[in-house]
């Protein structure tokens, strides 16, 4: 079904209005982003950064290496590498190194043997990043607003209160974009972060600190939240996994900004990591109590499986083109599963992906069961005082006087004009879509998806196509579980990569499908490598 000449109407105003504060930024905005002097990281020096948390554990249970050892190689590379990323905001190393010094004791005084530690303590001694927008209890906890300058957490969040108690060390919290709304991790709070393959390029967001962080080997282990692709798309563009798990299973508690409406219906917290093995213990530990939900031990045979891709989103209106290199990757992908494991993958389009921004932007706006819509942008900005005049705040940017980014600015702008009423058209898409990719996919099938339009955009460029993001987005809306898996380095050296999705509840068959991935095309890369 085609859109009607008014949503043509809709469609054409949001890119005028987006090329419009583009354009109001580049003549506004000094140029920023990239720091002068090195132009590449630095390469991994030590040994210990090119080791898995779950190998890092079983190390440390053995007395092989110690916690300290591994805490303060990883206190080296984040003193080395952060002046060239700002990823980490605040850390915490006098507080990790004593933790570690207390891991080492505990090893020495177990009497129990190492499968004692590793039942109770799996991921004991092992350090951990953490998204600034999760409550880690004594850090920042202000998702880069300025009014919220000050505010510190006086709990862990569920999820990095069970990694905590699985026995990892928390390194420090890393950079979002402002109120975690953003594809880009930019706020007046903390600043821009960049990404560790080129500084001029953007690492993603919300959590684009923790993708930062991780792809420059500041961290092995890491959390995010997802709720329009902010573990998708920053895991894309700095070349690690990330896993958006199934809705429901792992607690948002705890987090800044608190979704409302329906969108916790959408949002997902999840594993953020360099190495394919990590993901499953460390989602079965954020899962807690609710693991049980998932199929988490059960052997998957990949053989068994139906594998399904999709290339693109049939060609919206509203969404950059993919490109023909991200293309051509998971054409590789589809022709490495047919000859290495001899299935079949059946290439399926779906008309209603082309709404997928639409279809993201109403539902986000729903009302919850009691009627109560969700807070207004405008009032998260003004947090923790009076709702943010946009307007205002636009006048203000342009005297360079306001606390907001033109991202924010622009969203709060765009959310006043928002149409009340849910498009019927819209919600029949998405219903359909919903409806046909439960069926497809079921119990045993996957599905590759773009995971961008592109390859990590230049700093501020996403302000031009604000709707790019819809790729991700688009599986929010459907409840879908998705593990996003690196695919190596493209023609610019800027890594590539293919979301992989699968029916509700089915999060295991993603996961074994990524240490497939990253055993075919090589997994994380060393930006500073030659």
């Amino acid at each position: 079904m085609a859109l009607t000449r008014l949503e043509k109407v809709q469609v054409w105003l949001l890119k005028a209005a987006a090329g419009v504060l583009f354009a109001l930024f580049r003549l506004l905005s000094p140029r920023s982003g990239a720091p002068s002097g090195r132009r590449k990281l630095p390469p991994v020096g030590s040994p210990l950064l090119l080791m898995s948390a779950t190998r890092l554990a079983h190390k440390i249970r053995r007395k092989e290496v110690s916690s300290v050892q591994v805490v303060r190689a990883y206190i080296d590379r984040i003193q080395e590498v952060n002046p060239f990323l700002n990823a980490v905001t605040k850390d915490r190393f006098d507080a990790a190194l004593q933790e570690a010094k207390q891991v080492d004791m505990l090893i020495e005084e177990e009497t129990g043997g190492e499968e004692v530690l590793e039942d109770r303590l799996p991921l004991l001694g092992v350090p951990l990043s953490v998204k600034e927008s999760f409550a880690l209890q004594g850090m920042p906890f202000n998702a880069g607003l300025v009014s919220r300058k000050g505010v510190v957490a006086t709990v862990d969040a569920p999820p990095v209160a069970l990694l905590k108690r699985a026995g990892a060390i928390p390194m420090g919290v890393t950079n979002t974009s402002e109120l975690c709304m953003w594809c880009e991790s930019n706020n007046h709070l903390h600043g821009i972060t960049n990404n560790p393959y080129d500084f001029e390029r953007i690492p993603g967001g919300s959590s684009g600190g923790e993708g930062s962080i991780l792809g420059a080997a500041g961290a092995v282990i890491g959390v995010g939240s997802d709720i329009g692709g902010s573990i998708r798309m920053p895991c894309f563009f700095n070349g690690i996994f990330g896993h958006k798990t199934t809705p429901g299973v792992v607690s948002i508690e705890n987090q800044f900004p608190i979704c409302s409406g329906r969108q916790a219906e959408y949002c997902s917290s999840g594993p953020m990591c360099r190495y394919a093995e990590d993901l499953l213990p460390m989602l079965r530990i954020m899962a807690g109590p609710n693991a049980g939900m998932l199929s988490l031990n059960t052997k998957v045979d990949l053989k068994k499986l139906r594998f399904f891709t999709v290339p693109h989103d049939g060609g919206s209106p509203m969404t950059s083109p993919v490109s023909e290199e991200l293309m051509a990757a998971q054409r590789k992908v589809v022709e490495r599963l047919e000859a290495d494991l001899g299935v079949a993958v059946q290439e399926v389009h779906f008309p209603e992906f082309r709404h997928g921004f639409r279809i993201w932007d109403t539902y986000m706006s729903l009302p919850d069961k009691e009627g109560k819509l969700p807070t207004p942008f405008v009032e998260l900005m003004g947090e923790p005082g009076k709702s943010m005049w946009p307007f205002w705040e636009l006048l203000k940017r342009m005297a360079g006087k306001s606390d907001h980014t033109m991202a924010a600015i622009g969203l709060a702008l765009l959310e006043k004009a928002h149409v009340t009423e849910p498009s019927a058209f819209i919600v029949q898409q998405k219903e359909k879509l919903q409806k046909n990719m439960d069926e497809l996919l079921g119990t045993d099938g996957v599905f590759l998806y773009p995971s961008h339009p592109r390859v990590a955009p230049k700093h501020h460029h996403p302000l031009f196509r604000p709707a790019d993001f819809a790729y991700t987005g688009i599986l929010n809306m459907l409840g879908l579980p998705v593990t996003q898996c690196p695919l190596g380095l493209g023609r610019e050296g800027l890594p590539l990569g293919v979301q992989v999705g699968a029916g509700k509840l089915q999060d295991h068959l993603t996961l074994e499908v990524a240490l497939y991935l990253e055993k075919t095309f090589g997994g994380w890369r060393d930006p500073g490598a030659n």
